[in-house]
C-alpha cells in the first residue's frame, strides 16, 4: 500500500510587502542622458562650463581687495620682481619703503641693482604679464594671471577626472568641490607662486594620461599582432611617437621654471611612466618585460627631460639677454676648465649662480610666525594669514560695534579637507587590495606633492603650498564618494542612501565654503565673524 507524500505547506504571506526603492532622482537623469545622446553631449559640455564659471565668479570679483596685501606678505617679492623683469629684463633692488611707492602709485622707484632672488623666473614672468596689459595701478594687474591661471586649474582637474573614469559626473564633483575651496580661491587671488605651479603640474599630468591611452593600446595591439602559433616576443616595441610625453615634459619644465619643487613631479612622473610600461608589457605577455621597460625607459627620458630642460633654460632669456642680473657675470674671472670650458660663460654663470640659490633656498630655516611643517599639513595644523585687517566701529564704513576685520587665509573647506585626508588613506588601500591603475595615479599626484617636503623637516615652510595636492586629494575623495554613490555590488536601496549621502555631504561643503569665503577675499566683517572661524586655537592671526 502506497501513503501519499505529505502535503507542503504554502509559505506564509509576508506581515509587510517587500520595499520596493523607486529610481532616484540621479538615476532618472541618467536614464534620460542614455536615451538622449543630444541631451548627453550637451551635459557633457555645459556641466563642466557652468563649473569653470563658478570658479571664475568666485576669484575674479574685487581681485585688487586688498591693495596692501604686499605690505603684510610675500606678495611683495613676487610683484616687485615682476615689475622690474618687465622693464629691465632681470629681478633687480628696491631702495627702503619701495613697496609704499609701488602701492601709492610710483612703481618707478627701483634701482638697476641686481637683487638675489631664490625661485626661477617663469612665474614672476606670468604675473608680469598681467601689469603690461592692466598696469601696475593695482591688485587687479599684478593677479590677473595668477587667477586665470587657477580658473584653468579647475578645468584641468575635471579633464583629468574624465579621462580617468569616463563620468561627467565625477569630473563636475571634483570641479565643483576645488572651484569653491577656500585654498584654491585664495591661491588664484594672490600674485603667489604656488597657483601657476599647479597649473602646469595638473597640465603635464593630463598629457601623461593621454599618453598612457595611446601607448597601452599600441602595446597590446603590437603584441596581438604576432602570427598565430608563435611563441610570446621577448621583446616589445620601443614607442618614440609619444608626442604627449614630450608635451608633458613642456609642462613640467614650465613647473620647474616657476618653482624647483615643480622638478620633483617631472621625477615623479618619470618614474610613473617607467612602472606603467613595464607593467603594460608584463600584462601583453612579453617575456622580458622588465629589461624592456628599461629600454623604453631610456626613450622615454629623451622624450621628456630634454625639453624640460629647454623650456626651463628659455625661461631664463631675460637673465641671460641683459648684463645687470645677479651673478650675470660671475663666471667671467673664474671661467671653467678642462672637459666644461666649452660651455658658454653665461651659462657657466647661470650655473653659479644656481647653486648660490640652491644654497640660500636649502638654508631658509629661520622661525617664522605662520611656518608650518609638512607633517602638520594633513592635521591642517597652522594654516597661513596672509593678510589681516582690523577697523574699529565707524571707521572705513565698519557697522560692527565690536569692530570689524578683513583677513586672506590659506584654510581650505575644512570639511572636504578632513574628507579628502580619509579619502586618501582609503583609496591607498584599495589599490593594494584591488590594484587600480587611477588609483596609483591620484597617489603618484599625491606623492610628489607632499611627500619630498618631508625630508626638509628644519626647512621653512608653509601649509599653503599643499594647493598642488589640493586636487589629487579631491579626485581621491570624488573617488570614494562615487563608491559610496555607485556601491558595488549593486544593491538598489545601498546605491539610495549613498546618493542621499553624497548629496548631503556636497550641500554641507557648499556651506562651509559659504562660510570661509569672506577669509578667502578679504571681506570686511564683524569681528566676530572672524573668529567664528578660528576653530582651532592656531588658526588665529
Amino acid at each position: 500500500m502506497t501513503t501519499d507524500p505529505p502535503a507542503v505547506a504554502a509559505p506564509a504571506e509576508p506581515l509587510l510587502p517587500p520595499f520596493a526603492v523607486k529610481p532616484s532622482l540621479y538615476d532618472r537623469f541618467q536614464a534620460r542622458l542614455r536615451v538622449d545622446p543630444r541631451r548627453a553631449r550637451l551635459y557633457d559640455w555645459l556641466a563642466p562650463t557652468l563649473v569653470t564659471l563658478l570658479a571664475a565668479l568666485l576669484r575674479l570679483p574685487a581681485l585688487a581687495r586688498p591693495h596692501d596685501l604686499m605690505l603684510q606678505f610675500d606678495e611683495t617679492y613676487y610683484v616687485k620682481d615682476a615689475w622690474t623683469m618687465l622693464n629691465l629684463g632681470y629681478e633687480a633692488a628696491w631702495p627702503e619703503g619701495g613697496s609704499e611707492s609701488f602701492l601709492s602709485g610710483d612703481p618707478y622707484v627701483f634701482t638697476t641693482d641686481p637683487a638675489f632672488v631664490v625661485h626661477p623666473p617663469l612665474g614672476k614672468w606670468i604675473i608680469a604679464l598681467g601689469m603690461m596689459v592692466f598696469g601696475p595701478g593695482d591688485g587687479w594687474g599684478w593677479r590677473i594671471t595668477t587667477a586665470l591661471l587657477g580658473i584653468g586649474s579647475v578645468l584641468l582637474l575635471m579633464l583629468i577626472a574624465r579621462r580617468l573614469t569616463g563620468s561627467t559626473n565625477v569630473a563636475v564633483v571634483a570641479g565643483f568641490l576645488m572651484a569653491i575651496d577656500g585654498l584654491a580661491i585664495t591661491m588664484s587671488r594672490v600674485a603667489l607662486l604656488d597657483g601657476p605651479l599647479t597649473f602646469f603640474v595638473l597640465l603635464g599630468f593630463l598629457f601623461v594620461l593621454l599618453d598612457r591611452e595611446r601607448t597601452m593600446t599600441r602595446i597590446a595591439a603590437t603584441v596581438a599582432a604576432r602570427a598565430d602559433g608563435d611563441p610570446l616576443p621577448s621583446w616589445g616595441p620601443v614607442l618614440w611617437n609619444r608626442p604627449w610625453i614630450i608635451a608633458a615634459g613642456a609642462a613640467l619644465g614650465a613647473a620647474s621654471a616657476v618653482k624647483w619643487s615643480g622638478a620633483w613631479v617631472l621625477a615623479g612622473l618619470g618614474v610613473y611612466l617607467v612602472v606603467t610600461d613595464a607593467l603594460a608589457r608584463r600584462r601583453a605577455g612579453i617575456q622580458l618585460w622588465p629589461a624592456d621597460a628599461l629600454r623604453q625607459g631610456v626613450a622615454s627620458f629623451v622624450l621628456l627631460v630634454p625639453v624640460a630642460f629647454a623650456v626651463y633654460l628659455v625661461s631664463w632669456t631675460g637673465w641671460l639677454a641683459t648684463d645687470g642680473g645677479y651673478d650675470r657675470h660671475v663666471a667671467d674671472a673664474n671661467p671653467a676648465s678642462g672637459f666644461w670650458s666649452w660651455v658658454p660663460l653665461p651659462l657657466q654663470s647661470l650655473w653659479q649662480y644656481h647653486l648660490t640659490m640652491y644654497n640660500s633656498a636649502a638654508n631658509i630655516t629661520s622661525p617664522h610666525t605662520y611656518g608650518s611643517p609638512a607633517w602638520q599639513w594633513p592635521l591642517l595644523l597652522r594654516p597661513t594669514t596672509m593678510y589681516f585687517h582690523s577697523d574699529a566701529f565707524g571707521a572705513d564704513g565698519c557697522t560692527s560695534v565690536g569692530g570689524c576685520s578683513s583677513a586672506i587665509t590659506s584654510i581650505p573647506n575644512p570639511l572636504v579637507w578632513y574628507a579628502g585626508m580619509v579619502a586618501v588613506v582609503y583609496i591607498a588601500y584599495r589599490f593594494v587590495v584591488a590594484r587600480d591603475w587611477r588609483h596609483a595615479f591620484v597617489l603618484t599626484g599625491i606623492a610628489v606633492a607632499y611627500v619630498p617636503w618631508l625630508f626638509y623637516p628644519e626647512r621653512t615652510t608653509f601649509q599653503f603650498y599643499t594647493v598642488l595636492m589640493l586636487p589629487f586629494v579631491l579626485l581621491a575623495l570624488t573617488f570614494s564618494l562615487r563608491e559610496i554613490a555607485v556601491p558595488d555590488p549593486p544593491d538598489a536601496y545601498r546605491r539610495l542612501v549613498g546618493q542621499r549621502l553624497v548629496i548631503v555631504f556636497l550641500a554641507v561643503a557648499t556651506l562651509v565654503a559659504a562660510f570661509w569665503y569672506p577669509l578667502a577675499t578679504a571681506m570686511s566683517v564683524p569681528y566676530e565673524f572672524w573668529h567664528s572661524h578660528m576653530w582651532l586655537s592656531s588658526w588665529g592671526a
